[in-house]
């Protein structure tokens, strides 16, 4: 069973939420993961830019971070999803918010699944399975910042 949490303590995004589970569920089923507990967390810019230089020593905002949690045979992980973020890249690329907070989602549960995208090779194949969800999802084909 996939169980999905979604909090949104912003309020310059409207969350989707079950778009959002639908996301989720769709890059979980397709990667093979039949037991899942993730939490998403809609966020502004002060809280992920807070978290981005606490844990990854990155002082600006980003677009997701992925905190995996370890619990036996189940795929745990909590996405923290910058939505100022999101709503500024999709006006400056002209594309829907719901699209780019998408790819974030998508993103960041590759990374839980053990994707990386630390080397040229490995970000290519993140590529391609970003493009695949979101064809999935009848989203257009749009990349991350």
């Amino acid at each position: 069973m996939i169980k999905v949490s979604i909090a949104s303590p912003q309020h310059h995004v409207p969350v989707e939420r079950g778009h959002y589970r639908l996301v989720v569920r769709t890059v979980l089923e397709g990667e093979g993961i039949k037991s899942a507990e993730i939490s998403l967390a809609f966020v502004d810019n002060a809280t992920i830019q807070r978290l981005n230089r606490q844990f990854l020593d990155h002082d600006e905002p980003t677009d997701v971070l992925s905190f995996p949690f370890h619990k036996p045979g189940t795929l745990e992980g909590e996405l923290i999803i910058g939505a100022e973020v999101a709503l500024a890249e999709a006006r400056s690329r002209g594309h829907d918010v719901q699209a780019e907070l998408t790819l974030y989602i998508v993103h960041g549960l590759l990374h839980l699944c053990g994707y990386d995208d630390h080397t040229a090779r490995e970000a290519r194949e993140m590529r391609r399975r970003e493009g695949l969800y979101l064809d999935r999802l009848g989203l257009p084909q749009i990349s991350p910042r």
